[in-house]
């Protein structure tokens, strides 16, 4: 029998149908039991507590009539504080909405060592402000707190332009006379570039990109020694190698007339209005106004070997040449109606050591004349008119050829010969390079600027003439730009 009363013990474990005596109290039940503790009342209050039941999964054993306790206040967090806690916090509490005494020295100390570590009183900081006007920092007061990271909007993040160091287009020059005294180039402001091959003179319309003989020199043994536009691009001067020069009404493809008042081959030309300028190898530069009858009007005299360059200011009121002699002259405008004492040269410069061929006014600083010395110099001088001094100086370890200021970026471009035989952009006025743009086999010879000045052509002894479209506007700066105002010529009714 006591062996039957075993298995049933055991039996009776197994089913689990018995509370287990012996087992750690339940989670639930300690719980219980600690809300109930804590939530005793006091004497002399009535409390509501308010619990809530429900039945628990039967396969638990022992939990079938249990009650858990409700979520309001079960799992708060209450913390046991003595009476000396209780009596600071209230201590705290009454002293901080106490007003504060303005004449206790302690505070006085306190300001104090504020002001000094940090530059102002601790209670005047405030980091927000909601009412009345900002507070100002105070008199001498010197933030050295120093930027550690910025960053910048892309807004305000230059752009930099792309410059291609290929050409836009090249064009054959055949037969082009490789001598650095001439001058064989010139972009008309109607888009027409003139380019002079030995007796030829062709135009190349660089809208259409037609190609247009417009003369030919009746001698086999003469040949062009110089091409100038004037302003309204109608009309073009070339100087030949027998003294003369020529003007031709390119429109209509006409000789209007051959002026003679040379003694030697015409180098270098210039306009300025209805006055052409000419210089030549003898030195001399002669003034031509085309609308009268006897066209040279005045001879300036100061150079003693020949004139390779030869430019007017934009606004007419100087005329600056160059010269084999490693001389640069300021020549002032014609008067109104009199020539007056224009053989005065307003100055006279010798700081180059080689032929003066390359000279460029500014065209957004009427006063700023660049120039450029040969082989023996190679330096690039800036100067004002005004003053008379030269504002910089650069030495770019080239024979300089020819320059020309290109007004969409302020910058100076010049080309080179020996021992480079490129084209340099340089920022003005820090003369610092841009861009270098190689690609002639010989030396460059000539430069000229496109109308709209985006592009600058070069012409060199290799025969070729390569186009640079390195100074292209934005699309919005190029509308905003675009104020070309045609005009019709003043000349067309006065030359003879």
């Amino acid at each position: 029998m006591a062996q039957f009363g075993f298995e049933n013990d055991i039996q009776g474990i197994l089913k689990l149908d018995m509370p287990i005596t012996n087992a750690p109290m339940a989670r639930w039940q300690r719980k219980a039991s600690t809300s109930t503790s804590s939530a005793l009342p006091s004497p002399g209050k009535s409390v509501n507590l308010s619990l809530t039941t429900s039945k628990t999964p039967s396969k638990t054993p022992g939990k079938n009539i249990k009650c858990t306790p409700s979520k309001v206040g079960g799992d708060r967090f209450i913390p046991i504080r003595n009476g000396q806690q209780l009596d600071v916090a209230s201590f705290l509490l009454t002293k901080e909405n106490e007003p504060l005494d303005p004449n206790n020295p302690a505070l006085e100390n306190q300001k104090a060592w504020s002001v000094s570590l940090n530059g102002y009183a601790v209670e005047e900081a405030k980091i927000l402000h909601l009412g009345g006007k900002p507070l100002n920092a105070p008199e001498g007061y010197q933030n050295n707190l120093k930027v550690l990271y910025s960053q910048v909007t892309p807004s305000s993040v230059k752009k930099t332009r792309y410059i291609s160091s290929v050409p836009d287009r090249i064009l054959d020059a055949p037969e082009l006379r490789n001598d650095f005294y001439l001058n064989l180039l010139d972009w008309s402001s109607r888009n027409l570039l003139a380019v002079a091959l030995h007796d030829n003179v062709y135009l190349w319309d660089a809208t259409r990109g037609e190609i247009t003989l417009l003369m030919k020199m009746e001698r086999e043994e003469d040949y062009i020694t110089s091409v100038s536009w004037t302003k309204e691009g109608n009309y073009l001067a070339i100087g030949t190698s027998d003294f003369k020069v020529q003007l031709w009404d390119v429109e209509n493809q006409k000789r209007l007339r051959s002026m003679t008042s040379h003694t030697a081959r015409v180098g270098s030309l210039s306009w300025n209005d209805h006055i052409l300028s000419s210089a030549s190898r003898s030195g001399h530069i002669h003034h031509h106004d085309v609308r009268v009858a006897n066209h040279h009007i005045y001879t300036l005299e100061g150079h003693t070997q020949e004139v390779c360059g030869l430019e007017w200011s934009p606004d007419g009121r100087y005329l600056a040449s160059g010269g084999n002699d490693n001389m640069v002259y300021v020549w002032p405008g014609l008067g109104e109606g009199s020539i007056g004492n224009e053989s005065q040269s307003l100055h006279c410069w010798s700081e180059h050591q080689g032929a003066v061929k390359a000279l460029a006014w500014c065209p957004w600083q009427p006063n700023i004349l660049a120039s450029g010395g040969g082989t023996s110099d190679r330096h690039i001088r800036v100067w004002n008119v005004n003053s008379g001094s030269c504002i910089s100086a650069l030495d770019t370890q080239s024979q300089i050829s020819s320059l020309v200021f290109a007004p969409n970026y302020k910058e100076l471009v010049s080309g080179h010969g020996y021992a480079h035989n490129n084209v340099v952009i340089w920022k003005y006025p820090s003369l610092t390079k841009v861009a270098e743009l190689a690609g002639h086999e010989d030396r460059v010879l000539n430069l000229a600027l496109s109308p709209d000045g985006s592009t600058v052509a070069t012409v060199a002894g290799d025969e070729t003439v390569r186009l640079w479209k390195s100074f292209e506007l934005d699309p919005i700066k190029k509308k905003a730009t675009r104020m070309l105002k045609s005009t019709s010529s003043v000349i067309h009714q006065t030359i003879r």
